[in-house]
């Protein structure tokens, strides 16, 4: 039998800005948690397809990769290391 494909990558966004990007199981009860931890963002938004929790979390840490390239090296405002 399979791993269980209920994880996805996700990004908080303000206007056009990333400000997070990171994965989850559960989108409502993360986008909670985000704004009750005090961040700052206007929407929420579902970037993968359901994977592994594996698969996710080695897409967040490709999607990371490619936006501190873009961006002079570094994380979204809200992401605190390399791996999200």
């Amino acid at each position: 039998m399979g791993k269980k494909q209920d994880t996805c990558t996700y990004e908080l966004k303000e206007g056009r800005k990333v400000v997070y990007r990171g994965t989850t199981n559960d989108l409502e009860r993360r986008e909670a948690e985000h704004r009750a931890d005090g961040k700052n963002f206007d929407r929420m938004i579902k970037t993968s397809r359901n994977m592994t929790e594996d698969g996710a979390k080695k897409k967040e840490t490709e999607s990371l990769d490619k936006f501190r390239k873009n961006h002079g090296g570094k994380n979204p405002k809200y992401n605190k290391d390399s791996d999200g």
